[in-house]
C-alpha cells in the first residue's frame, strides 16, 4: 500500500481525533494553577526594596533545583510546540480544536511551576529568567516532520515528560512541590493518550507508513529540552540521580507504548514495514543494553563513594 499524504491522513483519522478529543474533554478535570502555589511564603525581591535571592534561601537540593529548572524551561517553549502541532494538524475540525485545547492546558504548567519557584525562592530567579530567554529565542524546531512522525514523537515525549515531572516531585522532598508536579503529570498523561490513540488507529490504516514513523522516532528520540543551555550536563545529573535515565526511558516510556500498539504482533507488513520493525527491534535492544551499562556504572560509582566515606 502506498503511503498516504498529509491531507488523506488527516481526513481518514479525523473521526479518531474527534472521538479522542471528546474523550479527553469528558475526562480532564478542571484545576487552577494558583491553588498549588504557597503565596503566603512570598516576599519582595531587591528592586522593590526586598531581599535579593541567595542559595541558602532554597529548601531544594541541588539536583531538585536542576530538575525543576529543566522541566520548567521545557514547558516554557510552548509557543514553538504550538507552532509545530498546528503546522501538522491544521486549524480545522477536531484537529484544530485539539491544538487549541492542548495548548491552553499546557500553558498552565509553566505558570504554576515558575510561580512556585519564585514564591519559595527555590532557584536563582535571575539565572532562570536568562535561561528562559535563551531557550525561547532558540526555539524548538522538529525539522518539518510528517504527521505520523509528529504523533509518534509526541506520544513518547508526553509520556517521558509525565515521568520526569513525577520523579522530580519525589526528589524535591517537599510536599507542595510534589503535589504540584503530580497535578501537571496528570495533564501530560492525558495528552499522551490522545497521540497514542492516533498512532494506534494509524497502524490499522497504513501500517507500513506508521511503523516507519515509530521506528524513526525511537531511533532519533531527543527531548525537546535539549536546546536548554547546559542541557547535556543537567541531563547527566538527572540521570545519575535516577530522575530520568536510559533505563527509565526503555522500561517506562518506549516499551509500554510499543506493547500498547502491539508492534511485535502486528501482521500484514510489507517488506519495507518489516525492515522498519527489524530496525526498531535492534534499536530497542541497543537501548536496553546501553541502559544496563549505565546502571552498572552508576552503581559502581555509588559503591566507590560509599567506600570512601566509610574508610
Amino acid at each position: 500500500m502506498a503511503d498516504l499524504d498529509t491531507g488523506r491522513l488527516l481526513a481518514a483519522l479525523e473521526p479518531v481525533a474527534e472521538e479522542n478529543l471528546n474523550r479527553h474533554l469528558a475526562t480532564a478535570q478542571e484545576w487552577m494553577p494558583h491553588e498549588y502555589v504557597p503565596w503566603s511564603l512570598g516576599r519582595d525581591f531587591k528592586e522593590l526594596g526586598g531581599e535579593p535571592w541567595s542559595v541558602e534561601q532554597s529548601q531544594l537540593s541541588p539536583i531538585a533545583r536542576t530538575a525543576l529548572e529543566v522541566n520548567l524551561l521545557t514547558e516554557d517553549n510552548l509557543p514553538s510546540y504550538h507552532r509545530e502541532i498546528e503546522r501538522a494538524f491544521g486549524r480545522d475540525s477536531a484537529w484544530g480544536a485539539w491544538v487549541t485545547r492542548w495548548t491552553a492546558e499546557e500553558g498552565r504548567h509553566a505558570f504554576c511551576i515558575r510561580d512556585y519557584l519564585l514564591v519559595t525562592r527555590g532557584v536563582d530567579p535571575d539565572e532562570l529568567e536568562r535561561a528562559r530567554m535563551d531557550t525561547m529565542e532558540t526555539g524548538y524546531d522538529s525539522g518539518d516532520k510528517p504527521l505520523l512522525n509528529v504523533c509518534a514523537y509526541v506520544s513518547f515525549q508526553e509520556l517521558a515528560t509525565r515521568v520526569s515531572h513525577r520523579n522530580t516531585g519525589k526528589f524535591t522532598d517537599e510536599p507542595i512541590a510534589e503535589k504540584l508536579l503530580i497535578r501537571v503529570a496528570k495533564d501530560e498523561n492525558l495528552h499522551m493518550i490522545f497521540y497514542r490513540n492516533i498512532i494506534q488507529a494509524a497502524l490499522e490504516l497504513t501500517p507500513n507508513q506508521t511503523m516507519r514513523a515509530i521506528t524513526d522516532e525511537v531511533v532519533n528520540f531527543q527531548m525537546p529540552g535539549a536546546i536548554i543551555p547546559g542541557f547535556g550536563r543537567k541531563a547527566v545529573q538527572m540521570a545519575m540521580a535516577g530522575i530520568y535515565d536510559l533505563r527509565i526511558h526503555h522500561d517506562d516510556i518506549v516499551q509500554p507504548l510499543l506493547r500498547q500498539w502491539g508492534i511485535w504482533e502486528l501482521e500484514g507488513l510489507d517488506a519495507d514495514g518489516e525492515a522498519a520493525r527489524d530496525q526498531l527491534a535492534a534499536a530497542v535492544a541497543a537501548l536496553d543494553a546501553e541502559a544496563t551499562r549505565f546502571v552498572e556504572k552508576r552503581e559502581e560509582r555509588a559503591a566507590k563513594i560509599a567506600a570512601r566515606k566509610n574508610a
